[in-house]
């Protein structure tokens, strides 16, 4: 049976930076503070949501974060400039290192890749059809089919199931440490893609087998 290499979506495949030049019409020189709390804030409501066990859509997630972020920073967006920024963030682009490593793991033959994703089935497609990375993968997987988000337990038995892999055989390709760790506790093999110099993993004893700077060091590495 081939290994599958589970790529996390958001921040490790599609940059979520990529808001910024929209950000930047409406915020100017704040935009690069607004779209890091904007982030962050949208991964905090995923966790209140699946701790609480009141899964909504991460879209949802999403809105409620910029909302809650143009009132912190005073930022007084209107209705129609949120439109855009939500529109935005359904076109993000991949990094630039993704296209070329996907389209190298599919000429190998020696792995599946799926997508493995907080966000639902249909944003994340749309999403990589329009960044051209949608073809290298064989299947989404989404958390949306069983109504709870990253790192709960449930998501990662999902994955397996889905993929009908065993934990050996199952790798998630993340760039965020809680998902790796999230990933660990459940017995997979885990990848950090470390995608800035400065970020530090979470001190919880459950490291990475791999630790990458970008997606070509990791094809290196895992050979």
């Amino acid at each position: 049976m081939k290994k599958v290499l589970a790529f996390d979506v958001y921040g490790t495949l599609i940059d979520t930076h990529g808001v910024l030049d929209e950000l930047g019409k409406h915020v100017g020189d704040q935009a690069m503070a607004f779209s890091q709390r904007w982030r962050d804030r949208q991964l905090e409501y995923a966790f209140r949501r699946g701790l609480m066990g009141a899964y909504v859509d991460f879209a949802q997630c999403t809105r409620e974060a910029l909302e809650y972020v143009d009132r912190a920073m005073g930022t007084r967006l209107s209705e129609q400039a949120k439109d855009r920024l939500m529109a935005t963030y359904t076109s993000l682009p991949a990094f630039p290192d993704a296209a070329d490593a996907l389209a190298r793991i599919a000429e190998s033959r020696q792995v599946r890749c799926v997508a493995f994703s907080n966000g639902s089935r249909q944003a994340v497609s749309k999403l990589l059809e329009g960044a051209g990375i949608l073809q290298y993968f064989d299947d989404i997987v989404s958390v949306e089919e069983v109504r709870r988000f990253k790192p709960d337990p449930a998501v990662y038995a999902h994955l397996r199931s889905r993929v009908e892999a065993a934990a050996n055989d199952t790798w998630l390709v993340s760039s965020n440490p809680f998902d790796i760790i999230g990933a660990k506790h459940a017995g997979l093999h885990a990848a950090w893609v470390r995608r800035s110099a400065e970020a530090p993993f979470d001190p919880w004893g459950d490291e990475p087998d791999l630790t990458v700077s970008d997606l070509d060091e990791l094809l290196d590495r895992l050979g």
